[in-house]
């Protein structure tokens, strides 16, 4: 099993900053990637970015430019860095790590985003 705990949401107002940080724990597979989600009211949830255990990043087209994931492998935590704020992007953003192999997805709790006009 893997225990993700997130933290470091919270309400800033639009053009701000956050960074969201999430630690694993647990029998954390050595090949892993390791990934934010985030889901709005009513929507479904999508993905924000990734990042392999060997540094390989992947951001979806809304965040390029303006989001950051990294990753402190001896630690196993990963990071959000959430510039430029906007208000579409409040939702609930979620921690997730997977085997490269695939297998199951572990989940974090989730913490909330709120970004104000």
């Amino acid at each position: 099993q893997v225990q993700l705990v997130e933290s470091g949401g919270g309400l800033v107002q639009a053009g701000g900053s956050l960074r969201l940080s999430c630690v694993a724990s647990g029998s954390i597979p050595r090949f892993n990637v390791m990934g934010w989600y985030r889901q709005a009211p009513g929507q479904q949830r999508e993905l924000v970015a990734t990042i392999s255990s060997g540094g390989t990043t992947n951001y979806a087209d809304p965040v390029k430019g303006r989001f950051t994931i990294s990753r402190d492998k001896p630690q196993n935590t990963v990071y959000l860095q959430m510039d430029s704020l906007k208000v579409e992007d409040t939702a609930v953003y979620y921690c997730n790590l997977q085997s490269t192999f695939g297998g199951v997805r572990y989940w974090g709790q989730g913490t909330q985003v709120t970004v104000s006009s």
